[in-house]
């Protein structure tokens, strides 16, 4: 098998985690705000992650960086994209189910290919990729349309969501521009420790831990963000950060909310109208377009890679 054979396998892999884990994480999240409150459960799932992680990567003989630098940017990336960008999803899951915030959140590959295009980085869209971001975005409409289960009497926690997908969009980006010393799994642990950390002082100020309630189905869904959602699917997400475009890296956004859908309607019994269905189908069209192509020049990456 060639490079870069073994490279596209392991794309394709490291894509198949994101989609699926991370399309099964709205449900999770849905499940834990029902008993555990939303800055507390963010926070604590990222924050031991990351430990774990960086624990991980200190037993691979990685050391923790020593320069102020190096955690500045992780602090960025931590901030935007697990206290606002994790954050504010879970909080608006309080208010709005499953399959609606993952409805919102499509329009994070939006702002990932569009912010994509600046910076020193910068990568210009090719024609093919345009139009598979139109068709997808086409799909995103179809899947928005109002309906019978998307209601606007939650608006706030909606545009809180709306306002996530901007935050996810930047920190993609920010961590894609600018290089560091770390490897992404050290990275991985550094951002998810540090924006948890945020969330985990933003719950207890605001009086979260005095509205925890323990129960089975929280806890479980507590344990499997914390394993699959935060560990695995992070550092996942960070190696994909530096191995592939900002157009292909975002139709996650475009895949995940239509596992979400499915999953909802299964298990907490969220009705998934025609009209959305035939909005996956118009959005898988547009993820094939965008996600097929190989001919972009191979960059050096932003850090080093190492084996998650």
């Amino acid at each position: 098998m060639t490079s870069d054979a073994r490279h596209r396998l392991r794309l394709m892999a490291a894509f198949a985690v994101v989609y699926i884990v991370w399309g099964s994480t709205y449900l999770g999240i849905r499940i834990g705000v029902a008993d555990i409150p939303p800055a507390l459960l963010s926070g604590i799932r990222n924050t031991v992650a990351g430990l774990v992680l960086m624990a991980i990567a200190v037993a691979r003989d990685q050391t923790l960086p020593k320069q102020p630098r190096e955690w500045l940017h992780a602090l960025i990336m931590g901030v935007l994209l697990v206290t606002l960008g994790n954050g504010l999803v879970t909080w608006g899951e309080v208010y709005v189910q499953s399959n609606q915030a993952a409805l919102i959140a499509i329009t994070s590959a939006l702002w990932v290919a569009w912010f994509g295009t600046f910076g020193p980085k910068g990568h210009p869209l090719s024609a093919r990729a345009k139009s598979g971001l139109a068709i997808g975005l086409v799909g995103a409409v179809l899947m928005l349309l109002p309906g019978k289960q998307f209601t606007f009497e939650h608006f706030s926690a909606q545009l809180a969501i709306l306002l996530s997908t901007v935050c996810w969009g930047m920190g993609v980006i920010y961590g894609r521009n600018y290089s560091v010393s770390v490897t992404p799994l050290m990275l991985s642990g550094m951002l998810l420790f540090l924006g948890g950390g945020v969330l985990v002082i933003i719950g207890l100020a605001a009086g979260e831990a005095s509205h925890w309630h323990w129960s089975l189905p929280s806890m479980g869904a507590l344990i499997y963000l914390t394993v699959f959602g935060s560990c695995i699917a992070y550092s996942t997400y960070i190696w994909l950060i530096h191995h592939t475009t900002p157009d292909k890296l975002g139709t996650t956004a475009y895949v995940n909310p239509a596992i979400a859908l499915v999953l909802g309607w299964m298990v907490l019994g969220e009705k998934v109208e025609a009209v959305r269905l035939l909005g996956m189908l118009v959005i898988l069209v547009g993820v094939i377009l965008v996600t097929t192509r190989f001919g972009y020049p191979r960059k050096k990456p932003l850090i080093q890679a190492d084996r998650l």
